[in-house]
């Protein structure tokens, strides 16, 4: 998935606040999605945005 659709968003606000950008990045790049769910429900990201972005995964993967 790109990363590029997460740039300046609140996803990545929230996560850089818990110091968990880098992890999630590279959770990301191996699409890795219960790590990618695990952190952004640590960092306190509402549920309809952890869906859009687990739906981007899939998507971006064709798992869709």
């Amino acid at each position: 998935m790109d990363k590029a659709n997460f740039d300046g968003t609140l996803v990545l606000e929230k996560l850089a606040e818990i110091d968990k950008l880098d992890e999630f990045n590279d959770a990301i790049d191996a699409d890795d999605f219960v790590k990618v769910k695990s952190l952004m429900r640590e960092a306190h990201i509402d549920f309809e945005t952890i869906a859009n972005v687990m739906k981007k995964m899939a998507d971006a993967d064709g798992k869709h």
